[in-house]
């Protein structure tokens, strides 16, 4: 079977988590990592370069010890420094590492003098009270710690859209390449580009489904096999994700990618007004009476209730359907208005790739421009820079700006909110820097008070730019920090700032209720990657995804703008 990079940066950090919980030296579990981190932003499987002649070592952060562990893992499916440490250790530990608020020195602590070996084991014990006897933990840790195991639950069999991409793009591409097969197309909550996805939804047009069937149900990747029909079909892949497969025909194309496409609320809130003029939507379909008036496409269905076609990321029942009958529905942001990146990060911090390869990558990419934010030095984790070094890296900069006519790197960073909201950085260093960037990296716990005023006194420097990642969330990680987002919002209209949608798929974070908001107040946004080497510029379509379902126009997103126009009209520093 296929092994996806998803699987290998899963088993580079469950090494890491264990290696850290028997007390490896902390520079080798780093490696680990940062290692995990690269391979899960990678676009390429990296089966290819083992079958290939690209070298592993040529990835950031990827020696001869790792590039090994990468070839064994795609060509035997383990990694025998994995196996060994599972066998020395309960595997239950692992799904500990799921539940936010637990890292490895709290596990260990847990496994050291309660024998926690388990989730099951972990629940057992806050409830009996145990747990809040042992040093370090207390009665509110372990009542945030039930909250957190329900949340794990509730969310630990949904799928991040970068791994979606991964498990969905060989089984399409291979059904594609099938005789007869016409149009491959995935429908669900991964084309509305909802932030996460349950399962998967592919309809095929073809000329004969039972090759189709045979092809999907023998497919490498799978490991069960739920449902065999003659056009419909259903399987789970290995990783727990459960594909649908549906052939249609093309009469009904249209109308089966509407119905499947969801989400339920757009489609029962579609069905009601058809009610209403006398007509009947099914997956086969619009119908008055007896006659079929159409279901080849989308837009004829749209078109059969006097609409225009509704985007897809639209589709939620938030007011689409009126907006579309009043002709106000908005021209959704496109990847190719980007003109830049303002959120990213080099090897002057935690970053993988130097500034002129973060440079050269984002050209390639047709941007004008690129920020490198390297964390400030608050954090030792990060490895951020302090005064001086900030400095050494501006001069850098203009050195490779000299050799640039067609773009800028700007001097930027990311600076930390202090819990007081202060800046890590002095007024007299951020005038010196073309973009300001303020971030939350710390103190997680704040009341939604305080963590509100820490944010808002921040945004007050007249030096700040933007706030990323706002509410600090990581999809089925970390919930977002308790904020008065409708505070911030106004604070930072009122202070000439901004607010980042981050495209990491591990955060996306603005939501897009929040990003809307934005929008409804005149407020405008930047989509940011947050890329930690050049492959994660990629991730750009994300956040795009992201402010399309928050409604945002070209105009509303502040990076489809020319450096000239950013610079005059709207950057504080």
């Amino acid at each position: 079977m296929p092994v996806h990079n998803s699987e290998i940066a899963e088993a580079f950090e469950q090494i890491a988590n264990l290696l850290e919980i028997t007390g490896a030296n902390p520079f080798r579990v780093r490696a680990y990592r940062n290692a995990a981190r690269t391979v899960a932003g990678h676009p390429t499987e990296l089966r290819r370069f083992v079958a290939g002649d690209d070298e592993l070592t040529d990835l950031p952060g990827i020696g001869d010890d790792l590039s090994d562990k990468i070839t064994e893992f795609v060509k035997t499916g383990k990694i025998g420094l994995l196996e060994q440490l599972k066998s020395e250790l309960p595997p239950g530990l692992l799904e500990l590492f799921k539940i936010e608020g637990l890292g490895p020195k709290k596990i260990k602590k847990l496994y050291d003098e309660l024998a926690v070996d388990s989730l099951e084991t972990l629940e057992n014990l806050a409830e009996t009270g145990e747990i809040a006897d042992l040093e370090g933990f207390g009665p509110k840790t372990v009542e945030n710690l039930q909250k957190n195991i329900r949340r794990m639950k509730r969310l630990d069999q949904r799928f991040l859209l970068n791994e979606i991409e991964q498990y969905a793009a060989p089984l399409v591409e291979q059904l594609r390449g099938l005789d007869g097969v016409d149009r491959v197309k995935i429908a669900g909550s991964f084309r509305r580009r909802q932030q996460t996805v349950g399962d998967l939804d592919i309809l095929v047009n073809a000329s004969k489904a039972e090759p189709v069937m045979e092809a999907f149900t023998g497919y490498e990747d799978m490991v069960d096999l739920v449902a065999v029909g003659d056009t419909k079909s259903s399987i789970i892949l290995r990783g727990g994700l459960q594909v649908d497969l549906r052939v249609v025909d093309s009469q009904s194309w249209g109308s089966a990618l509407l119905y499947f496409t969801g989400s339920k609320e757009h489609n029962v809130a579609l069905r009601g007004m058809a009610g209403r003029q006398n007509k009947k939507i099914n997956e086969y379909g619009i119908y008055q009476d007896d006659n079929r008036l159409g279901g080849a496409t989308e837009k004829e269905i749209y078109q059969q209730l006097d609409l225009p076609y509704i985007e897809p990321e639209l589709r939620e029942n938030r007011g689409e359907l009126e907006a579309a009958r009043n002709d106000l529905l908005p021209e959704l942001v496109e990847l190719s208005d980007i003109k830049g990146d303002l959120q990213t990060h080099s090897t002057g911090s935690d970053g993988k790739n130097t500034l002129r390869e973060m440079g050269e990558a984002a050209r390639e990419l047709g941007y004008q421009y690129l920020a490198v934010t390297d964390h400030s030095a608050y954090l030792a984790v990060t490895g951020g820079l302090d005064e001086e070094a900030l400095k050494r890296q501006g001069e850098k900069i203009d050195k490779l700006n000299d050799g640039w006519d067609d773009f800028r790197l700007l001097k930027s960073a990311e600076v930390d909110i202090l819990p007081d909201g202060n800046l890590s950085l002095d007024d007299q260093v951020l005038c010196q820097l073309d973009l300001v960037s303020v971030a939350i990296h710390s103190r997680f716990n704040l009341s939604e008070e305080a963590q509100t005023k820490r944010i808002i006194r921040a945004l007050k420097n007249p030096l700040v730019d933007i706030l990323v990642h706002p509410t600090g969330r990581l999809l089925g990680i970390r919930e977002a920090y308790p904020l008065d987002m409708e505070k911030i919002l106004q604070t930072a209209l009122e202070e000439n700032c901004f607010l980042e949608i981050n495209a990491s798929p591990m955060r996306l974070d603005l939501d897009e209720i929040t990003a809307r908001r934005a929008r409804e107040i005149g407020l405008k946004l930047t989509i940011s990657t947050d890329a930690h080497s050049c492959q994660e510029l990629a991730n750009m379509r994300y956040g795009i995804g992201q402010a399309r379902r928050g409604w945002l126009r070209k105009q509303d997103v502040l990076n489809t703008r020319s450096w000239s126009d950013l610079t005059t009209k709207y950057l504080n520093s």
